[in-house]
């Protein structure tokens, strides 16, 4: 696992952020076997970058799951992100789980709780001391860190600055994410070089080409590892066209995604396509009925079809 702390190198690439895989039965335990199976076939495919949080339902896990979680993520072959929170308390009482183990960031899950610029910054400050670790801040919305958004990216930077914050997920979407005004407002007040896109490969290439971000995150990336690896590497050789063929591979899936809630479709899509099997997942949260799983399933087979005839492919031909 890496414990070295985040470079901009780092940052420069795919990051999967898969679901967590559990048991049928009581209490649904965590299905480790399964969760081992998804990590390889995303190793196989390029991906070593692995973030669990919102797909993975890390908002709705109890503490002793969280640190079964840790345990097994502190063995990954790779670079291993677990989230904390979302809410204050939440995040202190997982902290100390996390300083036991040599995480060099850990991401915090967006707050949707009363809060404001100020007291966010000075809540965070704590969790990362208590955790041992530096923080991935996780920008999901205009009022993230609280309704007065300037307010709340400057006191972003000045985490950034001060080094408690190592980088930034954006995922504020826009009907067109390549005008985005907050991104922008981001932008000139952080290095872009730590602020990776973080909706998936739907505007990843317009963040990567006209903003000039380092990374990007993927739900989808965990069936098509290889894709997704590939529509990189195109985006870091300015390969536009390239790139933008490989992303619409991926468009029917995100569409389901989208249209029924990003992570119990990828939940369901991973299991549908045969990677690993994912089980149940937690309350809050209701699982795909019967239908959607008969609509989602062609849909996950095709684009789990189009990976392996890349990997398939002969070099130089894919």
């Amino acid at each position: 696992m890496k414990t070295t702390p985040v470079s901009y190198e780092d940052l420069r690439g795919g990051f999967a952020v898969p679901p967590l895989a559990r048991k049928g039965g009581a209490g649904r335990p965590l299905d480790f076997a399964a969760n081992e199976r998804l990590v390889r076939h995303m190793k196989d495919g390029g991906l070593t970058r692995f973030l669990y949080g919102g797909n993975a339902f890390l908002y709705h896990v109890t503490l002793s799951e969280y640190a079964e979680l840790l345990d097994w993520m502190s063995g990954l072959d790779g670079w291993a992100i677990p989230s904390l929170g979302p809410a204050f308390g939440r995040a202190l009482d997982q902290a100390p789980l996390l300083r036991r183990h040599r995480f060099p960031a850990v991401m915090a899950l967006p707050c949707s709780d009363p809060r404001d610029a100020r007291g966010l910054e000075a809540g965070l400050r704590e969790i990362a001391a208590v955790a041992g670790t530096s923080l991935i801040l996780y920008l999901k919305s205009e009022d993230g860190f609280g309704p007065d958004l300037l307010a709340g990216l400057d006191a972003v930077a000045r985490l950034v600055d001060d080094g408690t914050c190592a980088a930034i997920k954006y995922a504020v979407v826009r009907k067109d994410p390549s005008v985005d005004p907050c991104l922008t407002a981001l932008l000139e007040r952080v290095d872009r070089r730590l602020v990776v896109s973080g909706i998936g490969e739907r505007p990843a290439v317009a963040h990567l080409r006209g903003f000039s971000l380092p990374g990007f995150t993927t739900g989808s990336g965990c069936l098509a590892p290889s894709l997704t690896s590939a529509l990189f590497a195109a985006c870091a050789r300015s390969d536009w066209n390239a790139a933008l063929e490989l992303r619409a591979l991926f468009l029917p899936l995100e569409d389901k995604r989208d249209q029924w809630g990003p992570a119990r479709v990828l939940h369901a899509a991973v299991e549908l396509a045969g990677v690993a099997g994912t089980g149940p997942i937690p309350p809050f949260v209701t699982a795909l009925g019967a239908e959607q799983r008969a609509a989602l399933e062609p849909v996950a087979h095709e684009l789990y079809r189009l990976e392996a005839a890349r990997r398939a492919a002969p070099v130089g031909r894919a």
